[in-house]
């Protein structure tokens, strides 16, 4: 299957309209079902595929490295290391002190994901958060001498606040180094105030390809979260009943299921095709953990999304 690419800011990066988030690769999908995740995905005509260093080291036994290391397997066993663009990530605490923007750890920590991933270049490489830290000039000076080098094809940033992404791009620019290509965000229908306000007018101006993550605000805008008791049936459920199970999200649900009753599709399918619709996202991530969320996330790629349906959705979610 033929699925027409994207350019990823102005970088040289042509990826699918989705994004395929490894956080469960080696957690929720065991390395077989990885496996078949992402051949499927490849097979479906999609290439981009998002993870980072410290994935999942928040699940117990787990040290990070985890998801990495599947991908690193695939790659290897499948032969299609060409086929894919790769995204990971630096800068979350990693343990003993590995954790942060210092030029000397982004050397050792890239090295460490080459191999884990077992390849000897990155497509996209990107902050994971910022590092107030380091002087940016020191950060983007590393990153550039990372491409200049061959391990890196371009860099991104992860958790940024416009101010300070700004700054990076300010900073890029006098100094000649290299510049951030992507962002990634949290953005979602129900998380939209704090993007469209201040980040997306900055992302248009500079062609930075936002490759936001949480599209599905955690699984709630699939309406599979709808009471509390719903809610509390899964850790990342209870989570959801504190954010997003109020007024304003029920109203977004509704939204959806107005729309989702006339094109005959799922709510999520639907909330991810909104996402993509909107100025400067390049490539929205989401994961699937089994072959039917997989299936649920090409079908949204190719959801049309008329007019109506976006007024209606854009009505319902706006923040008063």
């Amino acid at each position: 299957m033929t699925t027409p690419l994207r350019s990823l800011g102005r970088s040289s990066l042509q990826v699918s309209p989705l994004c395929l988030g490894g956080n469960v690769f080696g957690w929720t999908a065991d390395e077989a079902t990885s496996f078949r995740l992402l051949d499927a995905w490849l097979d479906a005509g999609m290439n981009f595929v998002d993870t980072a260093d410290v994935y999942s080291r928040w699940a117990p036994g787990h040290s990070g490295g985890e998801s990495e290391r599947v991908l690193g397997k695939w790659l290897r066993s499948s032969g299609k290391r060409a086929q894919v663009v790769l995204a990971t990530k630096v800068g979350k605490d990693m343990g003993d002190g590995k954790m942060g923007l210092r030029p000397e750890y982004i050397r050792q920590a890239v090295d460490a994901s080459l191999q884990r991933l077992q390849t000897d270049y990155i497509d996209l490489y990107q902050s994971h958060d910022d590092d107030p830290q380091v002087p940016l000039a020191d950060v983007m000076g590393t990153f550039g001498e990372l491409i200049a080098e061959g391990k890196v094809r371009a860099v991104g940033a992860s958790n940024y606040s416009a101010a300070r992404l700004a700054e990076a791009l300010r900073t890029s620019e006098q100094h000649g180094l290299a510049r951030y290509e992507s962002l990634q965000p949290l953005y979602n229908l129900y998380d939209r105030a704090v993007f469209e306000k201040e980040l997306q007018p900055l992302c248009v101006e500079h062609k930075v390809g936002v490759i936001n993550f949480y599209s599905l605000a955690a699984g709630f805008l699939t309406g599979k979260y709808r009471t509390a008791e719903d809610a509390s049936k899964s850790p990342r459920g209870a989570k959801t009943t504190q954010l997003y199970l109020n007024d304003r999200g029920l109203r977004i649900l509704a939204a959806l299921e107005q729309v989702s009753s006339r094109l005959d599709a799922p709510l999520g399918e639907v909330a991810v095709a909104w996402v993509m619709r909107q100025p400067a996202i390049a490539s929205p991530i989401a994961s699937a953990s089994n072959l039917e969320q997989l299936q649920s996330l090409i079908r949204a790629s190719q959801l049309p999304l008329d007019d109506d349906a976006m007024a209606v959705l854009n009505a319902a979610s706006a923040e008063h």
